[in-house]
């Protein structure tokens, strides 16, 4: 049947993507590295169609590039672009912070809505789990809860667009960081792990807190990108 057809090839396309992303984030697809979709379909065993598919749909996440004619390849990103991405990230969760300390109607007082604090107490969770990930100098782990605790946390603004653009900055901000990351044989005690502190300051109110803790994430990440990349 049609339909069966197109969720398998949905599901192959999701599959496909998925798994090389989690390479990319890991590490072990390097910067650089380029390859074409008969190269990727022969590697798992499918069709030319889904690949394709899933390659195009990293690219428009920022995790691959487009090369003209010759396939695709990891990107190559500067600390000159992490250091924008960060810029843009800061600059839309400061405004939504504002906009939260001015009673956003999507995001009402946690002590007043009993929905907001429940759905607070699930992205507490997710940091929790970065926490330990980030203490232990588990990268993998912790771009994974990392990624879903940011997620979680800009949804509660009602903004789908708003989310997906702030995920999407996010995801190329790890692709960038890891291949700096990697060079340090021991990440425990080097990554920022602050996300049940900055959930804890949105719970009381404090948006203010809330965005110095964030200021200073961001300013964490850079200075330890900038010093590994000036050796």
């Amino acid at each position: 049947m049609p339909g069966n057809g197109t969720v398998t090839r949905s599901t192959l396309r999701q599959q496909i993507a998925d798994a090389l992303r989690d390479e990319v984030l890991a590490g072990r697809l390097r910067p650089g590295r380029a390859f074409t979709v008969k190269e990727i379909a022969e590697q798992y065993g499918v069709s030319a169609t889904p690949v394709r598919e899933a390659l195009v749909d990293l690219s428009a996440q920022g995790i691959l590039e487009a090369d003209q004619h010759r396939g695709f390849r990891v990107p190559e990103y500067s600390v000159a672009d992490y250091r924008n991405m960060i810029e843009a990230r800061g600059l839309v969760t400061d405004g939504m912070f504002r906009v939260i300390a001015d009673g956003h109607p999507a995001f009402p007082a946690p002590s007043e809505d009993p929905r907001t604090a429940a759905s607070l107490a699930t992205v507490r969770r997710r940091g929790e789990e970065a926490q330990r990930a980030a203490t232990a100098g588990d990268l993998t782990v912790l771009i994974g809860y990392d990624l879903r605790f940011w997620r979680e946390l800009s949804a509660l603004f009602g903004n789908p667009y708003l989310g997906d653009f702030l995920h999407r900055l996010r995801v190329q901000a790890w692709v960038c960081a890891v291949q700096h990351l990697l060079r340090l044989p021991d990440l425990r005690g080097r990554l920022w792990a602050r996300h049940t502190e900055l959930v804890d300051a949105l719970a009381r109110g404090e948006t203010e807190q809330a965005r110095a803790i964030v200021t200073a994430a961001n300013a964490h990440s850079l200075a330890l990108l900038e010093l590994l990349t000036n050796g």
